[in-house]
Order: structure tokens, then C-alpha cells, then sequence
């Protein structure tokens, strides 16, 4: 019997690690090639990991929670044959095609805060993060702490005997003496309520937070940091659009064997907008503007578990209503069944999200970095309306939507931001009922 070492696969540009969720199976167990065995994480993608070869898996080499390198063994199989198998060169045929690729963690991406150890600084693991936050650990502390990871890096159980044999009093002194030397006592102030802890009443029920929670918190704060939002609403009258859809939504499903949502009409405005108002496509880079040139949609997609990810549609612009259609759905079915690929949830460059989908008039959504805006647009909701004819004025029944618009005001003004939420009203509001799909 010959040993084969399961490494973690290659899944793309920018890819560097993953933390470990759960081992779907045990030491001992039997494998056929292609089934999955391990599950793991990523800032924005869970996804399950196959093993390229058959045999039985006599060692795990990652446990729950621990971080893993693109490359890294992950685990010990045995299967026929002798010696040792190459890994890499079992798996480099059809890396790209059997293994599902996942987005991880990249150190230019989403920097995990650098931190100063020796001669040069580090990335930490999300798991080691979280203790440094839930243990106050300060950066000087945390320069003491000597890693016994690859490249020096601070594990958790290098972490974890930290505060193991950690006193508080040391803590506090060095906390004194950072508020006396750098700061003036005011000042100081922000940062002790921004440790306090909260304690639990009674009967009280403490959730911790998943990963994917922790990330979206993180770039939910940051994003504000970054970006002051200013947001303009708008109603729009979308009978027409709702008329369309219920004309066409059996034709379609017959002939394409899809589901014909909402969706695509509001993606095609908006991108038909972006193309009228380009400086709506742009992002911030310190004091420049990187006006981009394709058109890449995110759209808001709830998960089973309560998260939020945000899938692309790239070069939307060049799609077809059939095929944003089509784009839209698969996007949405891979997302909740974690089979998102690293480009799946890349390079986005304006984001919609749709909140009525939840039975909800209207929202103020946050900006998804690096991008400028985003458009939540609300149910639609029968309600009596004012007509202009050429009788006079009437009142109606009409499908209305209120439609709200999040911009960056470091780049976009109130009359950019305004104006392009009035041309995507129009479009819908003009939508044409002889449209093809």
C-alpha cells in the first residue's frame, strides 16, 4: 500500500489559506475518489474539499479551526500501490476541474491586521484574531507573543498558553502607561468604552458568532469608517415591469427551465443607468479614481444560516434578459448550496440588494467596499396612484416600489448620486411591454 498525501488544492490567483470547519469523515474511514472529506472556510465562501484518489484516510493532519496553506498536506490517505504517491502530481491534471475552488483569506484583499513581531510584521488567522479581541489583547502584548507557526506566525496554542499565563496586572500597567505617554485622559476615553463587556443577565442566551458573521460585522464597521453614506429614495411605479413578468414568466420557464424573478429587469436598469452615468462605475484608490471598465453586478444573496454573500454578475452589460435571467438563478442556487467558485464573488463594481424580498417597504444598505454605491430596491406594493391623462387626473391601482440609493459622498454628490437613481425610476417605469426575453 503506497501513502498519499491530500494537500490543500490551488484555487486561484490570491489564494493563500483556509481555516478547517468540520472533517465530513473520520480516521479509519474508506474514500472513493471525488468524495468530499473535509469542509472548509473562507471570508466569503465555505465549500467542501474532494479527495483526487481513492483509499482509506489513516491521518488528519488539520484539525477543526486550524488554518491551512494552499499546497499543505491536510491529511494521509492509503491507497494501492507502493511508496509514497506524489500528491501534486495527481492532482495537477485536474485541479481545476474536481476540485471546487473557494476564495481565501488574501493578505492584500482583507489584511487580518498586521502585527509587529521581531523584524517584520505578520498576518493573523481568524481564529487567533478572535481571541486577541475577546482576551483585550494589546498590540504590546502581542509583540511579545513568539510564534511557533510557519514563518513565524502566532498559532492559537501559542495564543492560548499567552493568556494562560498571563497576569492582569501587567495589562493594566501597560495600558496606564500607553494613555499617559501617547494620548491626553479625554482622548482615552473612546477606547475603554470600546472594551467594555457586557454581562448576560439571567435567562439570557449567549450566541457566539460564526465566522462568516465576525467577517460581515467587520466589513460592515469598516465600510462606514471608510465611506461617508448619503442615501436618496425614490418611489417608482413598476406596473408595467409587474405586467410584463406575469406575461412572460410561463413562457420562459417552459422554453428555458428557469425561474423568471424580478431580478434581471432591475439589473438591466440598473446597468442601462451605469452606462449614462459612468462615474457611478468607479472606485477609490487614496486620492485617485479608478473608473472601471466593465460592468460587474453583485447582488445580495441571503444564506440558509442567516449570513449574507454577495455573488457577481460579471460583464452585465452583454447579457440578454434570458441570460441574466439564467446567470441570476445559478448564482443565487450555487450560493446557498456553498458551490460559489473564487470568481463567483470577485470584482464587483455596484451592488444591488434586494430587500423586498423579505416583505420590506425600504432600506439604508451599506457600501460593499471597494465599490461607491448600492441600490436596495423594496416589495412591490399595490397602492392607489395619481395619473396624469389627457382627461385629467385620475386614481389608479398600481404596482409602487420605493427604491433606495447608498452613495460615498467622497465621490459622489447628491446631484450624481440623485440623478442616477432617477434614471434607473425611468427605465422601469418605461419598461416596454413588448420586451423580448
Amino acid at each position: 500500500m503506497a501513502e498519499y498525501k491530500l494537500l490543500l488544492p490551488s484555487m486561484g490567483e490570491g489564494v493563500m489559506e483556509a481555516t478547517v470547519i468540520t472533517w465530513l469523515v473520520n480516521e479509519g474511514d474508506t474514500v472513493n475518489e471525488d468524495d468530499s472529506v473535509v469542509e472548509i472556510a473562507t471570508d466569503k465562501v465555505d465549500s467542501d474539499v474532494p479527495t483526487p484518489v481513492s483509499g482509506k484516510l489513516v491521518k488528519i493532519l488539520k484539525n477543526k479551526d486550524e488554518i491551512a496553506k494552499v499546497g499543505e498536506p491536510i491529511a494521509i490517505l492509503e491507497i494501492e500501490g507502493e511508496g509514497t504517491a506524489d500528491a501534486e502530481a495527481v492532482e495537477a491534471p485536474q485541479k481545476e476541474e474536481s476540485v471546487p475552488a473557494v476564495e481565501v483569506v488574501a493578505a492584500l484583499e482583507e489584511p487580518l491586521k498586521a502585527v509587529a513581531s521581531g523584524e517584520s510584521g505578520q498576518f493573523l488567522s481568524p481564529l487567533v484574531k478572535s481571541i486577541i479581541q475577546q482576551e483585550k489583547i494589546t498590540e504590546a502584548e502581542l509583540a511579545s507573543v513568539r510564534g511557533t507557526g510557519l514563518e513565524g506566525r502566532i498559532t492559537k496554542d501559542d495564543i492560548l498558553s499567552f493568556v494562560k499565563n498571563r497576569g492582569s496586572q501587567p495589562a493594566k500597567a501597560e495600558v496606564a502607561r500607553t494613555e499617559t505617554k501617547e494620548t491626553p485622559k479625554e482622548e482615552a476615553k473612546p477606547q475603554t468604552q470600546t472594551v467594555q463587556t457586557l454581562s448576560a443577565s439571567a435567562g439570557d442566551e449567549i450566541i457566539p458568532m460564526d465566522r462568516m458573521r465576525k467577517i460581515i460585522a467587520e466589513n460592515m464597521v469598516k465600510s462606514k469608517q471608510i465611506s461617508p453614506h448619503v442615501t436618496s429614495f425614490i418611489e417608482t411605479d413598476v406596473t408595467n415591469v409587474v405586467k410584463w413578468r406575469n406575461k412572460n414568466k410561463s413562457l420562459f420557464e417552459k422554453r428555458e427551465g428557469e425561474k423568471l424573478t424580478f431580478m434581471p429587469i432591475f439589473v438591466r436598469a440598473v446597468v442601462r443607468a451605469i452606462q449614462d452615468y459612468p462615474m457611478i462605475n468607479i472606485s477609490v484608490n487614496g486620492d485617485q479614481i479608478i473608473k472601471k471598465k466593465n460592468i460587474n453586478i453583485g447582488m445580495a444573496t441571503a444564506l440558509p444560516d442567516g449570513n449574507l454573500i454577495v455573488p457577481v454578475i460579471k460583464n452585465a452589460d452583454q447579457l440578454s434578459l434570458s441570460g441574466l435571467a439564467k446567470a441570476i438563478n445559478d448564482l443565487a442556487h450555487r450560493a446557498r448550496n456553498k458551490k460559489l467558485k473564487p470568481e463567483d464573488t470577485q470584482g464587483a463594481t455596484y451592488t444591488i440588494s434586494n430587500v423586498g424580498s423579505f416583505g420590506n417597504l425600504m432600506g439604508t444598505p451599506i457600501i460593499p467596499q471597494p465599490q461607491v454605491a448600492i441600490l436596495a430596491v423594496g416589495a412591490i406594493v399595490k397602492k392607489p396612484a395619481v395619473l396624469e391623462t389627457k382627461d385629467g387626473d385620475v386614481i389608479a391601482i398600481r404596482n409602487l416600489m420605493f427604491m433606495s440609493h447608498s452613495y460615498d459622498h467622497r465621490v459622489v454628490d447628491g446631484s450624481l448620486g440623485g440623478l442616477f437613481l432617477k434614471r434607473v425610476n425611468d427605465y422601469l417605469e418605461s419598461w416596454d411591454l413588448d420586451t423580448e426575453v
